[in-house]
């Protein structure tokens, strides 16, 4: 996926806004791209994976929402998002996955010579993905890894800085890798973070990803639940109101348009 980077020149992204959120309308080869050009400004920078249930969450709490409206970057992490997107009329090419997004990061840090840091899951886990992360990339340069069962945000902060990264990859679960990396954005000196939910457990083999086929059609979310349906049931059951919120977003949008219309028609 590296080998698809576009050009080097920063373009501007066209940004989509649901229910008062931003999702960026990016491809995968787009938010490579735009991370890139954030690492190569300098930062801090964030980017935000939005799922269904991110966007939810941040439907009830404003700190959250303030965050993803300042983010750098929000691609639309679900099949959900994406038709979403689709149905309110934004041309979103395709989902762009967290877990898919720290592979090409990764790749891309290993060729420029950026530091990475993995935060977050339970004891060993990172270790682990970073370990994964070097065979598949030869080159790719470990500034530390560290669990996300921590109480001493000091400590973690000056050991992520003292590492000298430049990437800081944070798999807190939303919204506290968000909110975490937003308070100590500023004495971290990493150049971009970004919130990656359970891509860790991924990275480590722990969890298994689905098969292509569920990946493919965006049925991801069957058959993490088939597997694991305790853990997966938070956000399950979201999804019948986020498609609610959805309808409910293009009927207020087309009611806008047919009022404007009538404006225009009427001379006022």
């Amino acid at each position: 996926m590296v080998g698809a980077l576009p050009s080097e020149e920063r373009q501007e992204k066209e940004r989509a806004w649901i229910f008062g959120l931003p999702v960026d309308l990016v491809d995968r080869a787009q938010a490579l791209q735009q991370a890139a050009s954030i690492i190569e400004r300098g930062g801090p920078g964030l980017i935000v994976t939005a799922d269904a249930s991110a966007l939810i969450i941040a439907r009830r709490d404003d700190a959250f929402a303030s965050i993803m409206r300042s983010a750098d970057l929000v691609t639309a992490d679900g099949a959900g998002v994406v038709r979403a997107l689709r149905h309110l009329g934004h041309p979103v090419r395709e989902r762009v996955c967290g877990v898919d997004l720290v592979v090409d990061l990764s790749g891309l840090a290993a060729e420029r010579g950026w530091r990475i840091f993995l935060l977050g899951a339970a004891p060993g886990v990172a270790e682990r993905a970073a370990e994964n992360l070097q065979k598949r990339f030869p080159g790719l340069q470990l500034a530390g890894a560290h669990h996300g069962f921590f109480s001493d945000d000091a400590s973690i902060v000056r050991q992520i800085r003292d590492s000298r990264a430049d990437l800081l990859f944070i798999g807190m679960g939303m919204p506290r890798q968000e909110k975490w990396f937003w308070e100590h954005r500023d004495d971290l000196g990493v150049r971009l973070a970004m919130g990656v939910g359970g891509s860790l457990d991924v990275l480590s083999g722990q969890v298994k990803r689905a098969p292509e086929f569920f990946q493919r059609h965006g049925l991801e979310w069957l058959y993490r639940f088939a597997c694991a349906p305790k853990k997966s049931s938070r956000k399950i059951v979201l999804l019948p109101l986020f498609a609610g919120l959805t309808f409910a977003e293009a009927r207020r949008r087309r009611k806008d348009r047919q009022t404007a219309g009538d404006h225009e028609q009427s001379g006022d």
